[in-house]
């Protein structure tokens, strides 16, 4: 029997896919996260505990929104200090919707305002920029003697998988 053959899926539409499916890994992350982990003291006392690094990936995207989505519906900001897990959760999930909707009217416009060079650029640092925070965690979590369970640790690259949930 012949494998089946897939549709092609339209560029725009699969890379709104995608951040969709970047902003689920996120989520899986913070799902299987050890609270104890949360505030726990970088190693040396330097650098920013996990909640501040989750806040700021949210407070990024609420910079980028600010900028190149004026008149839309805007997440507030977070507050590294306090913001909770199940707060970072909300948070995250209103403010990936809201860069979704930057990305499709950034596609069909052409370009996002106010970044150069294109929407794909555009894109790419979004999605290189949270990537690399939740590597960040990944290790504070492990440094911190809480890391993430090993199961989970694999499955947040399983894309197809966490596709599928969003």
């Amino acid at each position: 029997m012949a494998a089946k053959k897939e549709e092609a899926v339209p560029l725009d539409k699969a890379l709104v896919r995608a951040f969709a499916t970047n902003e689920r890994i996120n989520q899986f992350l913070l799902e299987n996260l050890d609270e104890a982990a949360w505030r726990a003291d970088p190693p040396g006392g330097r650098g920013r505990a996990i909640a501040a690094i989750v806040a700021h990936i949210h407070n990024v995207r609420h910079m980028w929104l600010t900028v190149s989505a004026k008149g839309t519906k805007i997440p507030d900001k977070v507050d590294r200090d306090r913001v909770t897990i199940p707060q970072a959760r909300r948070a995250l999930a209103l403010s990936g919707d809201a860069m979704v909707a930057l990305f499709e009217a950034s596609l069909a416009a052409g370009r996002v305002k106010d970044f150069g060079p294109d929407v794909a650029g555009f894109f790419a640092y979004a999605l290189s920029h949270e990537a690399h925070h939740r590597g960040q965690i990944c290790l504070l979590a492990r440094q911190t003697g809480h890391p993430l369970p090993k199961e989970a640790g694999f499955a947040l690259w399983e894309w197809k998988k966490r596709r599928e949930e969003i």
